[in-house]
């Protein structure tokens, strides 16, 4: 079973990118309806996979999931240096 609040901490992501849900899914090619089930943390019956879960984080450039789940198993997540 996916760990609740790693769905919610999805879900903010999905509903706070500054692009919406609707542009998302089209942008990562998932119909909505099941992006809003796979972000929805009390439909059991949707699975949210490591690579939608990747998609969507370079999508809206949010590692906000990444970063729970860093936390959760005892690390923290820093970004590389850029040498640009």
């Amino acid at each position: 079973m996916m760990d609740e609040m790693l769905l919610t901490v999805f879900q903010e992501t999905v509903f706070h990118s500054k692009y919406s849900a609707n542009e998302i899914a089209k942008g990562i090619r998932k119909p909505y309806s099941t992006l809003m089930r796979e972000c929805n943390p009390y439909d059991r019956g949707a699975k949210l996979g490591a690579e939608t879960l990747f998609e969507i984080m370079a999508y809206t450039n949010n590692v906000e999931p990444l970063r729970y789940m860093a936390h959760r198993m005892g690390y923290r997540l820093l970004p590389l240096e850029r040498t640009v």
